[in-house]
């Protein structure tokens, strides 16, 4: 029953963010806002969440009170969506996204926590239950695209805002783990900052986050550029989707062959790939084919990062923990994605962002590994698969 719970909560979630985020761009683009203008939206939006999951997170965690907090943030952001609509001017808008992105930031690190407590002595299966989310994407995204094309971009928001009831419905049936002692929560940061190993990981995911950023955020303007309409975009998010199955039920064997954190290396390295790829196609049926690549970029990249995260909590700090990462990829990476990618889709296009983006992770893995050759041995050990320092 618990794992029917996590599974349907990630199927509907995901299936609320097919129906919006491809979307947002084209929402600001429609309002008449500039790139500049567009920059500052879509990279506010992250800065917040960098603020707000680990805020929520640790509140959840000092408090034990981890559905509630999950509750209150599906049910604003769900409620909020309902009035983007009606927005016609960029003041508004800025007001709204800042709050959104308030009761965004810690949806995915509470959901994954509870996931994991859950999971309990099965938490490598956390990739089969996160194909929920890849069901959901893939079936909602090709009928969103036709919503939105027939009847504008308001079905967008109406239909993410539907599915998100549903989700906060869901959330109620969730089961957590609360630590019985909460006094240690600072000492426990220090100590997870003080790791060398999981500052660097954090670095990569920040650069990580950019780079999925630039894909979330900029890639339907891309394929607008290449003259694809919004069915063939939906088809686009469908194909990705449905390349992620395989990926996310065998992940688990992923994570026992190569660990969470190097499985998150080999992810971000086939994300440089597939962002360099995009930057040489020049045809809306290249895109769809490259989107069969999706299943090892940002999927596999999650499952890791969320077992490496799992691995790395100190006790009592299973949330935090998750909020970190999810703060890093989801807030200051998607932050730096978005100020940086606004500017840069404006003034050399679609295919030119994904050139800079393709050329800053890679530069960024190459620096990483070699600073991490000239850590002493000790800091270098990998943590054995299902091995874990959070009680």
């Amino acid at each position: 029953m618990r794992k029917t719970t996590a599974f349907g909560f990630y199927f509907f979630y995901l299936a609320a963010m097919a129906c919006l985020m491809p979307y947002v761009v084209l929402y600001y683009q429609e309002l008449g806002l500039t790139g500049a203008q567009i920059g500052l939206l879509s990279g506010m939006a992250p800065l917040i969440t960098l603020v707000g999951a680990p805020l929520w997170t640790g509140i959840a965690d000092a408090t034990g009170r981890h559905r509630l907090a999950l509750s209150l943030a599906v049910g604003g952001a769900a409620t909020l969506a309902l009035i983007f609509p009606i927005l016609k001017t960029l003041g508004p808008v800025v007001v709204l996204v800042a709050f959104y992105a308030l009761f965004m930031a810690p949806i995915l690190s509470l959901a994954d926590s509870g996931t994991m407590s859950m999971l309990a002595g099965q938490r490598e299966m956390y990739g089969r239950i996160r194909i929920g989310g890849t069901l959901g994407w893939a079936l909602a995204a090709p009928i969103a695209g036709m919503l939105v094309q027939t009847h504008g971009l308001k079905l967008a928001f109406w239909s993410y805002a539907a599915l998100m009831f549903l989700v906060l419905v869901i959330c109620q049936r969730f089961v957590f783990v609360h630590s019985p002692d909460r006094s240690r929560i600072g000492q426990g940061i220090r100590t997870l900052m003080a790791d060398r190993r999981w500052v660097l990981f954090l670095v990569l995911a920040f650069v990580g986050g950019m780079g999925f950023a630039s894909v979330n955020s900029f890639f339907f303007p891309y394929m607008q550029e290449l003259n694809a309409n919004e069915t063939t975009m939906g088809l686009a998010l469908t194909v990705s989707a449905g390349a992620e199955l395989p990926v996310l039920f065998f992940a688990n064997r992923l994570l026992r062959r190569f660990g969470g954190r190097n499985l998150f290396f080999l992810g971000m390295m086939i994300t440089g790939i597939r962002l360099l790829v995009y930057a040489a196609l020049r045809s809306p049926a290249g895109v769809l084919a490259s989107q069969l690549m999706n299943g090892l970029t940002y999927p596999i990249a999650w499952v890791a990062g969320v077992s490496y995260a799992n691995e790395s909590a100190p006790a009592g700090l299973s949330a935090t923990t998750q909020g970190l990462f999810g703060a890093v990829v989801n807030g200051f990476g998607a932050a730096a994605g978005g100020f940086l990618g606004g500017p840069l889709l404006e003034s050399i296009g679609g295919r030119g962002l994904y050139l800079v983006f393709g050329i800053i992770l890679f530069a960024s893995l190459l620096i990483i590994a070699l600073v991490e050759r000239r850590l002493p041995a000790e800091t270098k050990a990998v943590l054995s698969p299902g091995e874990s320092r959070a009680e």
